[in-house]
């Protein structure tokens, strides 16, 4: 059960970032909040580079392949970004503003370290980060007021990558403080896929109300 719900986590979350890619490049923006994309960029590589260097494992070469995906997300950001921003903030503004947010993504995860040691703050952060990108997805799909740079596979595939682990360390290994970041990133991702439904049964609509008149108008 333990492989199976590990299993399941890497290749939703694997879903979540080559759809985010994808996704980014075709709409010409970024698909993953820039917040919690530094906070992952940070986790994964911090992660990947201490597993590497202990002992070769399987998640430590996930977590490696995670962190390269990141950085293609990460160009998409670098890319498109700056037109999502008001027209004030000037290039510099705007890769000032890239590089304090992710240096802050990593001293975030060092203080993890320090205060809990490897084991523990990779599991308490990694869970604490998503709960902050569940909520960070569900204002990313307000404020756009559409489907621009979101997907409903990103939103299921979200939901299935961090619920599995939920199980997996709320329930099977029973901690209290896991279960309970997990449930609360489950509501703030069911809430996600219900605003990503919502805007594709607008767009659908909208569709058929513009065929008529796109009809006449080439009659």
């Amino acid at each position: 059960m333990a492989s199976f719900l590990t299993i399941l986590s890497g290749l939703a979350w694997t879903v979540v970032y080559i759809e985010a890619i994808r996704v980014g490049f075709k709409d010409k923006t970024y698909a993953m909040p820039i917040a919690a994309l530094a906070l992952n960029f940070a986790w994964e590589s911090t992660y990947a580079v201490h597993d590497l260097m202990t002992s070769v494992s399987v998640q430590a070469c996930v977590n490696l392949i995670w962190a390269l995906a990141d950085l293609a997300i990460v160009f998409t950001f670098l890319k498109f970004g700056r037109a999502e921003l008001p027209g004030f903030v000037t290039r510099t503004m705007f890769a000032a503003w890239a590089v304090l947010i992710f240096a802050v993504s990593y001293v975030v995860q060092w203080l993890f370290l320090v205060e809990f040691g490897f084991h523990e703050a990779s599991r308490y952060s990694a869970f604490l980060q998503n709960l902050f990108m569940s909520g960070l997805f569900v204002q990313m799909a307000i404020a756009r007021r559409g489907l621009r740079g979101q997907r409903l596979s990103i939103a299921i595939a979200k939901l299935l990558g961090t619920f599995a682990p939920t199980i997996l360390f709320g329930v099977m290994e029973r901690s209290r403080f896991i279960f309970g970041l997990g449930l609360l990133c489950f509501v703030f991702d069911l809430l996600y896929i219900g605003l990503v439904l919502w805007f594709r049964m607008g767009q659908s609509t909208l569709t058929k109300r513009q065929m008529p008149a796109t009809i006449s108008t080439t009659l």
